[in-house]
């Protein structure tokens, strides 16, 4: 994916560079869905609970991830202003996760993000989360650099709050040790997570490459940040050394939001690098209910078809669970 920004699968290679070399313990593995239940935080009662259902005779709900139409947008073949409508008007979606590079040097521009708010009210359409990236590693081993990362930030958590959302979607990057790129990310995910506290925002971070793939990993900084606000964005995908099903499952205590992340499919329509089913049992049994975020990234198929491919199977697993 070349463009003139660094892309989410640049990031994926950058971050695994990064933790080569550093041994990869197994801490989290054999616990049950059970016992990694008994570490979830506690819920802010002043805050969304996006764990719940949407609609309460839905097993899970249904939005659209912007990356999903990252090569229209890049070749400028389609707005980012017109996102939400795509959404709505082609697949029946009514909730949307922004992506930033999208609209990169618009997250102070008032009149731009009122446009953006004033065109998902007119459709009924709600503004999710931001996904941030190209703004520096939350867990730099430099404590300079990582503490601009975290200011660098504020802005698009001040435009979430101000388009409605209920989180950021940041990065853990860091370098060193296993232990110490914990403490890092702990350390810039706490002051972050406590700036969107003030907004009553959840700053959330996906699995995206490196040890942040790694859901023992992960789970550990959730731990040391122990904030009810700093959560997890489990992805389907994003995995390269790191059983995906007990990635996800590690995660799911602290998911606020969940990525359906879709590459090719079958004849019969199912996913082939995830086994949707099982997966969204793994997820549901966690007790998650809230949305699914289709994230198509494939290669074989138009974007516009991936993610209606994505869409019919997700509402097909859905269905099997009633």
């Amino acid at each position: 994916m070349a463009t003139q920004r660094s892309t989410r699968r640049g990031f994926l290679q950058t971050t695994a560079a990064l933790a080569a070399g550093v041994g990869l313990g197994g801490a989290g593995a054999g616990r049950s869905l059970a016992e990694q239940a008994d570490a979830v935080p506690a819920k802010a009662t002043a805050r969304e609970d996006t764990r719940a259902p949407r609609d309460p005779n839905q097993p899970f709900s249904i939005s659209l991830a912007e990356w999903s139409l990252h090569k229209a947008l890049f070749a400028k073949k389609v707005d980012h202003l017109d996102f939400a409508k795509i959404a709505k008007r082609d697949f029946g979606i009514d909730a949307v996760e922004y992506v930033n590079q999208f609209f990169m040097d618009k997250a102070k521009d008032r009149s731009y993000l009122t446009e953006m708010k004033k065109r998902c009210d007119g459709l009924g359409v709600r503004s999710a989360l931001i996904m941030c990236d190209d703004e520096g590693m939350l867990g730099d081993p430099d404590q300079k650099k990582r503490k601009q990362a975290v200011e660098n930030h504020y802005k698009w958590a001040e435009a979430a709050k101000f388009l409605g959302c209920h989180s950021i979607r940041v990065n853990a990057a860091s370098a060193g040790s296993f232990t110490e790129q914990q403490d890092r990310a702990a350390d810039g995910l706490r002051r972050l997570s406590e700036f969107g506290d003030k907004l009553g925002l959840y700053v959330i971070v996906e699995n995206h490459g490196g040890l942040s793939s790694h859901g023992d990993w992960l789970g550990g900084v959730m731990k040391k940040v122990n904030l009810p606000n700093c959560g997890t964005l489990p992805d389907f995908g994003n995995f390269e050394d790191y059983d995906r099903y007990k990635a996800v499952a590690e995660m799911m205590p602290w998911a606020r939001a969940v990525s359906a992340k879709s590459h090719d499919f079958d004849e019969k329509g199912n996913e082939t690098h995830t086994d949707y089913f099982r997966m969204l049992k793994i997820v549901t049994d966690a007790g998650y209910h809230g949305n699914l975020g289709i994230e198509y990234e494939g290669e074989t198929l138009p974007e516009m078809e991936g993610i209606r491919k994505t869409l019919e199977l997700l509402k097909r697993v859905r269905e099997s669970m009633k």
